[in-house]
Formats: structure tokens, sequence, C-alpha cells
């Protein structure tokens, strides 16, 4: 892979002590944008590496597709060795992202007092389950847990599912890692101009909370309420892909345009001035099942292709239902390159998705494939000043490990 980096990070060092999902998301995101990304990973490495196709190899594919632009360092931060090395690597780094608890890193004497001892311009951030400052602080937290304390699987139920369900997506993992991302950037611009380091904690339980409430907080915004909990349009079981007379269709008819545009195509004009419940964004918003159900029932009538041709001139967003299978072989995704393969150094070919923004002067890239564990050990402790022997004696003792 090519080693160029015009990244807007690069030049910054990121401690990426994290696993699972949320954390090594954000560090990758990061690393695409040019940040040189340290994964410390313990002796016996990344939980997900062993999960799915080539997980006893440790290169299962969830680990694949969250771990790129990464040099992989093993240390056992419990012991003191470890600890020390990891100290060496923090006096000339960036960042330190983390995401167990944060008495975890006290136990392990390595909470944001001890990092700024020794370098007091470190950004040391936590994404973790719950704000340290409320009695939740010492539970701990996976998206599952989330997605459920901040009622997701509730409203499922409201949009007709027979059984609370998660969303079918690590939802609560990907938006968190998303915001830690942009978390880290503002820290280092906010450096940039006050010349501090800080400590900034991104508990999950909170961020989703905003994440579900800007939708569903609704009437309950106003004091007194002014109404119930729920976005109705995007609670209403009907708020689904329409079914067509050969498969799935979305379909967004939304402004007053739209709608005057729709009831036109299908020979319906008089509803938009005749029935109140067209008249308005807010009157379709309170009639919105109903509306929805005629939707349903109309673009039952004609194909996918038909609707898809009849509603695009009309600038009615319309998008035909993809599966896995079809996403995969998106003509759109094919024409831009989105997904690449590329050949890994102990995998074999492979699949990879392109970072998704696009840059005119300092773009992300995809410079390093998936670190197998502990591929870059020596590497990066000899940066840190470790003499050839010491990490002889570190990788000897357990300490670290050498792929």
């Amino acid at each position: 892979m090519p080693e160029e980096n015009h990244g807007p990070l690069a030049g910054v060092r990121l401690l990426d002590l994290t696993s699972v999902f949320m954390g090594p998301a954000a560090a990758q995101m990061l690393g695409d944008f040019g940040a040189d990304v340290i994964k410390i990973e313990p002796p016996t490495g990344d939980v997900v590496r062993g999960v799915g196709p080539h997980g006893e190899r440790g290169m299962g594919p969830l680990f694949l597709h969250v771990n790129r632009n990464k040099r992989s360092l093993v240390l056992d931060l419990k012991t003191e060795p470890g600890r020390a090395a990891l100290l060496a690597l923090a006096r000339d780094a960036d960042v330190l992202l983390y995401n167990v608890r944060p008495a975890a890193m006290e136990r392990l004497r390595l909470a944001y007092a001890d990092l700024r001892a020794v370098n007091p311009r470190i950004i040391y951030v936590g994404a973790f389950g719950f704000s340290r400052r409320g009695p939740y602080a010492p539970e701990a937290a996976y998206d599952d847990v989330i997605q459920a304390a901040v009622a997701l699987p509730a409203a499922a139920l409201a949009n007709g599912s027979d059984v609370p369900r998660y969303a079918p997506v690590t939802m609560a993992d990907r938006a968190v890692g998303l915001y830690a991302m942009g978390v880290v950037c503002a820290a280092l611009y906010a450096r940039e101009r006050t010349g501090l380091g800080q400590s900034v904690d991104v508990p999950m339980f909170e961020t989703m909370t905003q994440f579900v409430f800007t939708d569903h907080l609704y009437g309950q915004t106003f004091i007194p309420a002014q109404g119930d909990f729920g976005y109705p349009r995007v609670l209403n079981p009907h708020r689904r892909p329409y079914e067509t007379r050969d498969g799935f269709i979305c379909a967004v008819v939304y402004t007053d345009e739209q709608w005057k545009r729709f009831l036109a195509l299908i020979g319906r004009e008089e509803l938009f001035e005749g029935d109140p419940r067209f008249a308005t964004i807010a009157t379709r918003t309170a009639n919105v099942a109903e509306l929805y159900e005629f939707l349903s029932d109309t673009l039952a009538t004609r194909t996918t292709q038909e609707w898809r041709a009849a509603l695009r001139p009309l600038g009615i967003p319309v998008f035909p239902m993809n599966t896995f299978e079809s996403l995969l072989a998106d003509p759109h995704l094919a024409e831009i390159g989105f997904f690449q393969e590329s050949e890994h150094p102990s995998e074999g070919r492979i699949r990879t998705m392109a970072c998704p923004s696009e840059w005119s002067e300092t773009p992300a890239s995809v410079r390093r494939h998936v670190p197998r564990l502990g591929e870059h050990s020596r590497e990066i402790l000899a940066e840190a000043g470790y003499s050839s022997a010491e990490i002889d004696a570190l990788i000897a003792a357990g300490v670290s490990h050498q792929a």
C-alpha cells in the first residue's frame, strides 16, 4: 500500500488503547485522516480479532473493517515494564484514546494525571458507558446495553415490531465512535489555539440519549408538555419500504410541492386543496399513518422501476430497496471505486471500502493494511527509545510480542 500521507491529521500521533468496535472505528477514521495510529493490544489481542472467518488467525472480518491505517504494538499494561513503555510513548504522543471504564485506567495508574505528568500537551479521550458523575458510572456497557438504555428497542415496538428489537447494526458503537472522532479533532484544534492538552469524556449513554431524543423528546420538549414523546412520522409502523408490483421501494413524499406533484401524477390533484390531511406539513404529520397507508396502496400499483422513472423527474426522493448482495454490486459504488480489492500480507485477497469523504487538498487515504497482532512492536518500541536488547527482554518476558 502507498505510504504517502497528505491527510489533514498528518503528523498527529494517536495511542489507541481501544478494542471491539466503538473506539477502533473512531481511531480508524483518524488514521484515514492521516494520524499515525498505534494500536496497543494486550498479549491476547483485541477480542474481535477472533470473530468470524479467519478469526482463528486473529484477522476476522469485523476486525479488518475497523483497524486499517494502524500499527500494532503488544504491551501488557498490567506489568510495570508495559506501563513504563506506554508512558515512554506518551511523551511524544498527541492523543490517547481508551474505551474501558475510567476506574480501570486508574488501577493501571494510567489516568489523565499520570499521562499529563509526562506530557502536558496530551489529549486524553475516554469513550465508555456512562458519565463518571452519575450512579451508573461503575456499570459495564456494550452496544446492546446502550441501545436498551436509550429506548431504541422500545421505539421498535412503536414502529410495529411484535417484540422489542435492537437496531440490526451496532448503532450505539458507530454513533458514539463518530462523535469521539469529532471530539479528538476539536480537542486538537483547541490545543492549537491554547497550547493546552486536556481530558475529555465521551459517555455512550448520554451521547445516545441526545441522539434518540433529538427525534423523540418531541412534545415533551415544552414545559408544560405540548404532546407526547415520539416523532410520529418516524415511529409510524407504515414508515417502511413500500411494496411494488415486483419488489420494494423507498419514496419520500414530504414537502408541499412534492405532494402536489405526486397527487397530480396519480390523477388525484383535488386532494391537496380539498383534503385537510394534505394541506400542510403539520397536518400531514398529524395524519401520517393514513398518508403512509395511502402511499402504500398507491405504490403497489406499479413496478419499482416504473415508480423510479416517474418520481425522479418530479424531484421526489426515490430509491429501490437494496439487499446486501445488490448493495455490493451497486453501479454507483462501482463507478466511484468504493469497494476495492487488495492483497493482505497474511490474509490474501480481501475486499475493502474506500474512505467516504472526498477532499480537494488534504485527502484521506488508506496507507496501511490491517496489522497482525504485534506486527510493529519492535519498530514502535525502537521509536520510543528502547534498544534491541531491551525490546528482546520485553518480548522474552511476555510483556510484548512481535508478529
